[in-house]
């Protein structure tokens, strides 16, 4: 299986976990909603029945025969044989007996609970009715135990709801995904060869027009058309290393230690015309030594030169840039500041975003967007910091890796031999 499937069959498989993750919260709420509503209508009911019951017998029923779950006490009777321990309540009796008012409670005893209530006949006599609530306990119990398993069978119908769901409606869309990325690639690479060619042929005009002293409109027209071409190239190549990226971006067997001071130094000697043009000064400041990270060099070299093209298109003319690179205890952290206007603190997160357009008027297009892109595929990250008027810090943290073996000289290894 080729990376970029390897991926969408992974995207497929945690979209589908979430799908049955979300439909499983959704039953596991919907169950307890329905146990809670059960619960509380069943119990109310038995309180209300109970109590009724409860009430007849203290005020009618027969001592010596109360009706099923109840007992009843009088002062003189003699208790049934199989009346709980602990009853009647002397207190209450004594109570009422006083008072003449009646006293209900529940009491809590041997693993059940028991509703009691105390008054005063038509008669005379006080009379303590005691009635168990073990087998409404019991009932409920069984509500929350048959609950118990329709959930475990929704959580099983919510798994399986996940896989079909996930088969009829998330793989299309990423084979949709897999089609536009290869579209786009296509695309890309098709127009890279004419837009190049055009790009080149717009450099020889240009160069013949001021050569042959042509009007300075015909002139300017010229340069623009070569910057617009330029700018049109450069898309393409982000075209190009978006669709890469999401290939699998530095993949391991690609992986090779960089010595990012050389690779920083090098892209800052690729600008130095534009630098020179510009009226910028930049510095290359930090480490004394080199400082290896793994990774892919060409992904990693877009990267930093994207920050260093970013800071020389923010600073204006007699500027300052600075890239430093510095070690963090397992982490190479590579910074590029410059004095150029900065930016809101709140757009710092925002800079990444692809064609995020600043409050400024300044567009960033896709390279800060591809930027993050290639230092997370590298298992680093990226930060922005800036204040309107106080310049920009870009700063990118890669993990550290040992450098690459030293290479054997082939006359020592002959030696070796002789």
């Amino acid at each position: 299986m080729r990376p970029s499937e390897h991926a969408e069959s992974a995207a497929v498989g945690r979209a589908r976990l979430r799908i049955a993750v979300i439909t499983g919260l959704i039953i596991t709420l919907l169950v307890t909603v329905v146990g809670v509503v059960a619960d509380t209508v069943m119990t109310r009911a038995q309180s209300d029945q109970v109590w009724r019951e409860l009430r007849y017998g203290a005020s009618r029923g027969d001592l010596s025969s109360p009706p099923v779950c109840t007992w009843l006490y009088a002062h003189g009777a003699t208790p049934l044989a199989n009346a709980p321990a602990g009853f009647p309540v002397r207190a209450d009796l004594d109570r009422v007996g006083a008072s003449g008012d009646t006293v209900e409670r529940t009491v809590r005893r041997a693993d059940t609970v028991y509703l009691v209530r105390t008054q005063v006949r038509a008669d005379g006599s006080v009379v303590q009715a005691v009635f168990d609530m073990r087998f409404q306990l019991a009932d409920r119990r069984h509500l929350w135990y048959a609950l118990g398993v329709a959930e475990v069978v929704g959580l099983i119908a919510a798994a399986l709801t996940g896989l079909v769901l996930g088969r009829l409606s998330v793989a299309p869309l990423a084979e949709a995904l897999a089609r536009q990325r290869r579209f786009v690639t296509d695309a890309s690479h098709e127009l890279r060869t004419p837009v190049t060619q055009v790009y080149t042929r717009a450099q020889v005009l240009a160069r013949q027009a001021k050569a042959a002293q042509l009007p300075a409109a015909h002139r300017d027209g010229l340069t623009r058309l070569v910057g617009s071409v330029g700018r049109l190239g450069a898309v393409l190549d982000d075209l190009l290393l978006s669709a890469s990226l999401a290939a699998g971006p530095a993949r391991p067997a690609e992986r090779v230690p960089v010595d990012l001071t050389a690779l920083a130094r090098s892209v800052v000697e690729e600008e130095a015309e534009r630098i020179r043009d510009s009226g910028l000064t930049v510095t290359v400041g930090g480490a004394r030594r080199t400082l290896f990270v793994g990774g892919i060099e060409s992904a990693l070299r877009r990267a930093v030169g994207e920050l260093l093209s970013n800071a020389i298109s923010h600073t204006p003319a007699g500027g300052r840039i600075e890239v430093t690179l510095t070690r963090s205890g397992s982490t190479v952290e590579l910074t590029v500041s410059d004095t150029g206007p900065g930016f809101e603190a709140a757009e710092a997160e925002r800079l990444f975003e692809r064609f995020h357009r600043a409050g400024d008027g300044g567009r960033y297009g896709l390279g800060l967007a591809l930027l993050r892109e290639v230092v997370t595929g590298h298992g680093g990250t990226v930060a922005a910091a800036g204040r309107p008027g106080r310049g920009a810090r870009f700063t990118i943290r890669l993990p550290e890796c040992a450098p690459p073996p030293a290479r054997v000289p082939a006359s020592a290894v002959g030696a070796g031999h002789g």
